[in-house]
């Protein structure tokens, strides 16, 4: 695989064309203009809002600038994504951030406003003017927020406060990104060199144990050196949490956290439980993982190594793209088609280059296209990234196309949900034409080992999130000690305490998370995951009423709360049965690799 030294090195192919956003940095001013002009316009509104006529003017000149905002903002991220220490993209970023405090201090006032009134007002206004059809479900379903909204000069406060509160997001995201120097490894000519996140990913599964240790410790490197900054900066992420969670009346973090999704917490709470009564599978995989490698003593770094050895790694980019397309063919001729559009018209951002954002990810944008960002390494673990990230592109493109702007977005509860069908597909379709033996033991290994990450690992962050809001609810101090205490604790349940011999860098996974600054966001993925394989399974039995709820469900954006979209393709995750079905997934894939 090519390493690239620059961006200028990538095929005009294999980057983004964000010219599909603005032609230029002039075409992005002038929606910036237009943006500060709606803003004051919006603001006027204030004490004005007193018909129907005035309500309807005021949300469709809301609308306009939250279509504009999105597209300035994304434009300026998705620069800076590309290279993080470009000072001019940081500027507009800079610039667009601020911008969004502004529009949101000038429209603070509304939320109050929209709650102060009866709702029998409220829809007496919706009859009176044929337009406000369009917002209805949305102004009703703001009542649900009235005791967690305050009064106007309050709102007004927490919005300009916004940049403040997300500043240890902020603050962790540059240092992860754009100043994070790892340690140095010996590369293959004896010199050493400095670690990089793509060169840890392939590194990580060498089966030299000595290039595997060395990784480790050289990734971990700048984390535990700088462990009581990123310490103090997750503790201020948490502690803010916890004090709007407190101002805006919610009874816990979690719960405000979970509310806009109408989540009940016996969800989140169910997941965890669920998971640790059937824990026993997993450290029978660890048990499995330690015979099969044949060590005195198993460390985190022997975790991610592939069980089956002699396996050629190399998937090129485009073959990648082909694989997935075969695999995702079960979805039918339209999805396969709309997928194959993506790379052809470049939404696809490929390569790791210096300076450019870690790890992967799709953005929509309302009203151009999704937006997917890669780094990748021409192996298998980037060939399901691959499928991971189209899933949530289509998702993007699926519910532009059929939903209006107020309905477009879907929440993050479901989002995990496209992407992991993706991948199960992918599995399952590897599994059943693959010939060699050998593979299908490697293929396995890869599917459990996938199941792990993106299963029993987020449980296991999502139960370290809930513990330290609670510490920090009830006033104890979070700092590194309870950071490692905690985060050890759970690694050691998790994994099985008397199945591994822990390095001193294990207690620091904590502090390389930055999903941590987006609270109670991890829980998702398990849930996503344990949804994703029965609809999956479902659409590989040949269940076309599966498949045609499925896509439906990719078409309807945020037109319903998120169980209730689940619910439509025939999983209910306010019952325990898809959590378990998962479990036993899981335990079937381990026993049959044990047996293989």
């Amino acid at each position: 695989m090519k390493t690239y030294k620059s961006r200028q090195e990538v095929p005009v192919q294999e980057q983004w064309n964000l010219t599909d956003i603005y032609e230029n940095k002039t075409a992005w001013e002038q929606d910036y203009q237009q943006i500060e002009k709606l803003t004051e316009t919006l603001k006027a509104y204030d004490g004005r809002l007193d018909d129907a006529q005035s309500l309807y003017n005021y949300l469709t000149q809301s609308e306009e600038l939250s279509f504009l905002y999105r597209k300035v903002y994304a434009y300026a991220m998705l620069h800076v994504d590309c290279d993080t220490r470009d000072t001019t993209s940081q500027a507009l970023l800079d610039r667009s951030s601020q911008l969004g405090q502004k529009v949101s201090a000038a429209s603070s006032f509304f939320m109050p406003f929209l709650l102060s009134l009866e709702e029998e007002t409220l829809k007496k206004y919706i009859s009176e003017v044929e337009g406000l059809q369009y917002f209805e479900e949305d102004l009703l379903d703001s009542f649900r927020y009235k005791k967690h909204v305050l009064n106007r000069d309050q709102e007004e406060i927490l919005s300009q406060m916004g940049e403040t509160l997300s500043a240890p997001q902020k603050t962790f995201g540059m240092f992860n990104n754009a100043d994070i120097k790892f340690g140095e490894i010996t590369a293959e000519n004896g010199e050493k060199v400095n670690l990089t996140r793509g060169m840890y990913a392939k590194l990580i599964e060498n089966e030299d144990r000595k290039k595997r240790e060395e990784a480790y410790k050289a990734y971990y490197k700048p984390y535990i050196h700088l462990q009581n900054t990123i310490a103090s900066t997750l503790s201020a992420a948490v502690k803010n949490n916890v004090l709007i969670s407190k101002l805006r009346n919610y009874p816990s973090a979690i719960e405000k956290s979970l509310f806009s999704d109408m989540v009940p917490l016996t969800v989140y709470d169910n997941l965890i439980k669920a998971t640790k009564e059937n824990i026993e599978p997993m450290h029978t995989y660890i048990s499995l993982r330690k015979k099969i490698l044949g060590v005195d003593e198993l460390r985190q770094y022997d975790l991610s190594v592939p069980l089956v050895k002699g396996i050629k790694q190399d998937i090129s980019y485009e073959e990648a793209f082909e694989t997935m397309l075969s695999a995702l063919a079960p979805l039918g001729k339209d999805y396969a088609a709309t997928l194959s559009g993506f790379k052809e018209k470049r939404y696809i951002d490929v390569r790791e280059t210096p300076g450019k954002r870690s790890g992967a990810y799709n953005l929509g944008v309302y009203g151009v296209h999704p937006f997917i960002l890669l780094n990748h390494q021409d192996d298998l673990d980037s060939l399901f990234t691959l499928a991971h990230e189209c899933g949530h592109g289509m998702h993007s493109y699926y519910s532009t196309k059929h939903q209006p702007q107020i309905t477009a977005g879907y929440s993050i509860f479901v989002a995990e949900v496209a992407s992991t069908v993706n991948e199960i597909l992918l599995i399952r379709y590897l599994l059943e034409t693959t010939k060699d033996n050998h593979m299908k033991k490697h293929l396995l290994n890869h599917f459990i080992d996938g199941f792990k990450g993106t299963f029993f690992t987020q449980v296991m962050f999502a139960e370290f999130e809930k513990i330290v809001h609670d510490k920090a609810e009830a006033g104890e101090p979070l700092n590194t000690e309870a950071f490692n205490t905690i985060y050890e604790k759970l690694f050691k349940e998790y994994n099985g305490s008397d199945l591994l011999v822990l390095d001193e860098e294990v207690k620091f996974g904590w502090s390389r998370i930055p999903h941590f600054y987006r609270p109670f966001y991890v829980y998702k993925y398990a849930t996503g995951y344990a949804s994703a394989i029965h609809i999956a399974d479902r659409i590989l039995s040949g269940d076309k009423e599966t498949l045609d709820h499925y896509l439906d469900f990719l078409k309807s954006g945020s037109s319903d709360y998120p169980l209730e979209l689940l619910k439509a393709t025939g999983v209910d995750l306010t019952k325990p049965e898809p959590i378990q079905s998962a479990l036993s997934i899981f335990s079937d894939l381990v026993d049959e690799f044990a047996r293989l």
